[in-house]
């Protein structure tokens, strides 16, 4: 059996670190055009190489989330329907981290979004931040870091596609790269995630490394490699849609509601400068963006593949090769994605992972806790959902 403790190894180390901008905020609700400028200031790191680069899943500008009492009484009204928890939550898109704690526990998940200041104290767990070290070094090693303040959400995203055309070079020359940033629309829902590490192996593979470091010195069980077979593969079609175009000026321009014609700050153009590319407008660097991406002769990835580090000693574990089977990802995908479009409620583990909610932060509020006395047809049975 698995360690209790160790769920959150259904997730990318890289992604802990900025886990806070997709699970403890949601978005705002599209502005109309007329509105003015977001001028909050947010913080977001671009990259600047060493021998190669970059860092950062992006999100959106934090925004706070409504307690459950607050949402109560908007609850009551609609009684009896299933609300789309993205309209729900406000999220213009999900994260590759979002998706991958599903085949952990669905509630879990809910539950650490509607409560996030619970979510934090889980987060603090010494393995939770011990892992995050970890990566965070590793990350490091290949690249250095350089805050830049942004305004706007198009500032936010700016740095991300920036980031992107920074490494595109690296790649075609061969090299390594840690933290690319990938998003897309998968089974039409708008996706976010990081790679953890691109590289080419001796035979001119591409191969994709995803780093988990662990508590205990073994493998994972099979609950945990579920997760991680699902992260790469979905890190895989996200990468390879970049790669082969699928990704138009629409699809990041009206599915993220972001505006062409918005300035961008003057440190996001100062930066983009730094790296060749002289723009002025969001809408520019999208062009510049969908230009190179049609012209790369980085190839999709050949290769997943995972890396497991002991944490006290960041020795290795072992590696494990990920099969590719992409029929039945995008209809795990899209199990997963009838939650989160409203087809149906949240489940939690199967009886027999109950050993899950020893030490689930959500345990006492947990409704699949509290009916787990009732038939055991009213409980999720199913281990994959098709």
């Amino acid at each position: 059996m698995e360690s209790q403790s160790e769920e959150w190894d259904n997730i990318s180390d890289s992604e802990l670190l900025d886990i806070d901008l997709d699970h403890y905020s949601s978005d705002e609700q599209p502005k109309p055009s007329c509105s003015k400028p977001d001028t909050s200031k947010d913080t977001v790191n671009a990259i600047i190489s060493l021998p190669s680069d970059h860092r950062n899943e992006l999100g959106l500008q934090q925004r706070s989330v409504k307690t459950d009492e607050e949402r109560g009484e908007k609850r009551k009204r609609n009684a009896g329907v299933v609300q789309k928890p993205l309209l729900r939550f406000m999220k213009r898109h999900l994260s590759v981290t979002q998706l991958c704690e599903q085949t952990w526990c669905e509630l879990k998940l809910e539950y650490g979004i509607r409560n996030p200041q619970i979510r934090k104290t889980d987060k603090r767990r010494t393995e939770i931040q011990t892992g995050a070290s970890i990566h965070l070094a590793r990350e490091l090693e290949v690249h250095s870091v350089i805050p830049i303040d942004t305004k706007t959400r198009e500032d936010s995203f700016g740095i991300r596609i920036l980031n992107v055309l920074h490494m595109i070079p690296i790649l075609e020359a061969g090299q390594c790269v840690r933290e690319f940033p990938v998003f897309g629309v998968l089974e039409g829902v708008n996706i976010m995630g990081v790679i953890d590490e691109l590289s080419y192996n001796q035979k001119g593979e591409l191969v994709l490394n995803e780093l988990k470091t662990r508590r205990h010195d073994s493998l994972p069980g099979d609950a945990q490699a579920l997760g991680h077979s699902f992260q790469v593969g979905l890190y895989k079609l996200l990468f390879d849609g970049l790669i082969r175009g699928e990704v138009r000026r629409e699809h990041i321009v009206n599915n993220f509601t972001l505006r062409p014609s918005q300035v961008l700050g003057s440190e996001v153009q100062a930066h983009a400068l730094r790296i060749g590319i002289n723009v002025v407008t969001f809408g520019e660097l999208v062009d510049t963006f969908l230009m190179v991406l049609s012209c790369t002769e980085v190839p999709c990835i050949d290769l997943l593949q995972m890396e497991y580090r002991h944490q006290d000693s960041n020795s290795l574990i072992g590696t494990r090769v990920v099969p590719f089977d992409e029929a039945q990802l995008r209809s795990d995908l899209r199990g997963y994605l009838a939650y989160w479009t409203g087809q149906r409620e949240p489940r939690g583990v199967d009886i027999e992972d109950a050993w899950k909610c020893t030490m689930c932060p959500y345990s006492e509020i947990c409704d699949w806790r509290k009916n787990s006395s009732q038939a055991p047809e009213t409980l999720h049975t199913n281990k994959r959902i098709k």
